[in-house]
């Protein structure tokens, strides 16, 4: 196993990544994969080229049904996926961060938070406690998730918007593990979830 990443995407998420890694200090090399950047090793297609030469990978493309896609062929093809926090953002020691998650400078994730695959956390956001944020979200520059809420997956919270949450979720607490009471299986979000990701959300 080496330290060299590849980044999916060399667009502004891309070069966003970039930073964070090189902040982090614990990769030795860091290229990236792109369909329409010169400078790239090769197009997101040709992952397979580099699996040998690169053992941590990480996709840093804002379209949440791609960046899906891309993380679980990463997965299928043996990379290890990557987890970029840069040094300046603050993770609880209880907070539970899945593969793929990129957390950007200033950034606060409080205790027994759980952010699932591929989320991205903008620099300013703060997710406060026992907040669960859902597969691919994207918590915009300066947002906040309120304590005890779900953002659903693939759900963008904007810029400095303060993210409620609604009453269709009760959550029981045991341990790190949040669970339902109401599901409203008809919501647009829901649907739109099942239809971009072929299953319903892994949180359920």
């Amino acid at each position: 196993m080496n330290k060299n990443l590849l980044i999916l995407g060399a667009g502004q998420y891309g070069k966003i990544a970039k930073e964070i890694a090189e902040a982090m200090n614990c990769f030795s090399k860091i290229d990236f994969l792109d369909d329409n950047d010169k400078n790239a090793l090769g197009k997101l297609n040709e992952m397979d080229r580099f699996v040998n030469a690169y053992s941590y990978a990480i996709v840093a493309i804002g379209n949440p049904v791609l960046r899906i896609s891309l993380i679980h062929q990463l997965e299928e093809k043996c990379f290890i996926v990557a987890i970029l926090v840069h040094p300046k953002a603050y993770i609880s020691p209880t907070a539970n961060i899945y593969p793929g998650c990129i957390v950007e400078p200033m950034a606060v994730v409080n205790s027994e938070a759980v952010i699932h695959k591929g989320v991205i956390i903008s620099a300013g956001s703060i997710v406060n406690h026992t907040a669960m944020v859902g597969d691919v979200s994207h918590l915009d520059v300066g947002s906040i998730v309120k304590s005890n809420t779900i953002v659903p997956m693939g759900y963008k919270v904007e810029a400095g918007e303060v993210f409620l949450g609604t009453e269709m979720f009760a959550l029981d607490i045991i341990g790190t593990d949040y669970i339902s009471q109401k599901i409203d299986e008809n919501a647009d979000w829901y649907q739109n979830y099942v239809k971009a990701f072929g299953r319903i959300p892994s949180i359920y």
